[in-house]
């Protein structure tokens, strides 16, 4: 799982490193955040706008300043190409699926603009579960 995971990882930076509409806006998106995908964690370390760091085997004690937790299928359903109803973003998936949003939701809100653009590169990079 780990080869896996790393390439996803290197994957899922390069892909928010060179999207446009994060660089265009996301000076100042900085903040760090957990994919709990049921058997693949990973601690996503934004500064200014781009991908500092991807921790695949983060430790109980490893710092974020919030997570998004949800089953694995949860998870294969947001990185389709075209998601599901109520698989299309995390709020809905919070209402009515198994997302739970963890932490610090006022850095999740005053990033939300940015953190949606790169969560929905998940439907281009798929998820490692």
């Amino acid at each position: 799982m780990s080869s896996d995971l790393d390439n996803w990882a290197k994957k899922y930076e390069d892909l928010t490193n060179s999207d446009a509409t994060i660089a265009a806006m996301a000076k100042y998106y900085s903040c760090s955040f957990m994919f709990d995908m049921e058997k693949a964690k990973v601690i996503i370390e934004m500064h200014d706008g781009k991908v500092k760091h991807i921790n695949t085997n983060p430790g109980p004690l490893d710092p974020y300043d919030f997570a998004l937790r949800a089953s694995a299928n949860t998870w294969k359903e947001f990185s389709q190409p075209m998601p599901k109803p109520m698989y299309h973003g995390i709020w809905s998936a919070s209402f009515r699926k198994d997302l739970k949003i963890e932490g610090n939701h006022l850095i999740l809100m005053q990033n939300l603009r940015n953190f949606t653009v790169q969560f929905e590169l998940l439907r281009k990079s798929g998820v490692p579960v």
